[in-house]
């Protein structure tokens, strides 16, 4: 690979775990008066995606499941790209890794729900992003 084409995708990589973060964690809700105070863990499985099938909210699911996974497709282009990571199961444990972070923060920070489902979901699209580049590679 060659080194701009490496310059290149690290720039667009930190563009995109800002935007991450930005979306995830420093909403315009983010402040450190409250740090702990307002998390909410959520470990019931699907328990939401269930509800908002029950009710027929097919935008909504959509939306956050497809959603989740997308987000993290581009995580897992870049560890495989780069050579970051060697196999998919790696990749995944990255993803895992950084949706588990992303997660913690939420918590921390009380900007979200921190929820299983996310961490599932993330993780599944960490491992697709990066069977994604070993398909083009072949």
């Amino acid at each position: 690979m060659k080194r701009g084409h490496k310059g290149t995708a690290t720039v667009l990589f930190l563009i995109y775990a800002a935007v991450v973060l930005r979306i995830t964690v420093f909403r315009s809700s983010f402040t450190l008066q409250h740090l702990c105070q307002n998390g909410k863990i959520i470990l019931t499985l699907f328990e939401g995606y269930i509800d908002l099938i029950r009710r027929g909210d097919w935008f909504a699911f959509t939306y956050l499941s497809v959603g989740n996974i997308v987000w993290f497709v581009p995580f897992g282009m870049y560890l495989q790209y780069m050579g970051i990571s060697g196999r998919l199961f790696q990749t995944a444990l990255y993803g895992f890794l950084f949706s588990l972070l992303i997660e913690s923060m939420q918590f921390m920070f009380g900007t979200g729900f921190s929820e299983l489902d996310d961490l599932v979901l993330n993780t599944l699209g960490a491992w697709i992003g990066g069977a994604v580049v070993i398909g083009f590679r072949r």
